[in-house]
């Protein structure tokens, strides 16, 4: 029995990831019914947007006191969006925090890197949440389903 088969049975959902110029991975994502183009960043703890999209994926924003940091960047002012929904595929998350903050540094490294402009990044808080499996060789991420209970 392969990998995908027992994951698979086990509850998780399988999500393509397209690797970039950058050697990231890019993966689309709805987020509060909106389509979105981000990155996969396992070593970001939060997964954010850029400061600039909050009214184009419905966000209810909020000032935050947290400075954020980056490959190349430190003391980024951030701000905060609570009690989103997010959804890889089929992979559903109905209480997702989103930190916005400007990712100009991002999408300036990727474009000079002939790769296209992203509108986020799905950092370690959902790869936490969603257990996640990262199969590299085969570019696929795999989250366990999420029960909510009424």
């Amino acid at each position: 029995m392969n990998l995908k088969n027992i994951l698979l049975r086990k509850g998780y959902t399988k999500i393509k990831l397209k690797r970039i110029n950058t050697n990231h991975f890019e993966l689309k994502a709805t987020l509060n019914g909106v389509k979105g183009r981000f990155i996969l960043d396992t070593g970001a703890s939060n997964s954010c947007i850029d400061i600039s999209l909050g009214k184009k994926f419905k966000l209810n924003v909020k000032d935050s006191e947290t400075k954020a940091a980056g490959a190349g960047a430190i003391g980024i002012e951030t701000k905060e969006a609570l009690k989103n929904k997010l959804k890889l595929k089929k992979w559903k998350y109905n209480n997702c925090h989103i930190v916005l903050l400007d990712l100009t540094h991002v999408n300036t490294a990727l474009t000079e890197h002939n790769a296209n402009a992203v509108d986020g990044i799905i950092g370690a808080d959902i790869l936490e949440k969603g257990k996640a499996i990262i199969d590299y060789e085969k570019q696929l991420l795999y989250l366990k389903k999420l029960v909510y209970k009424f």
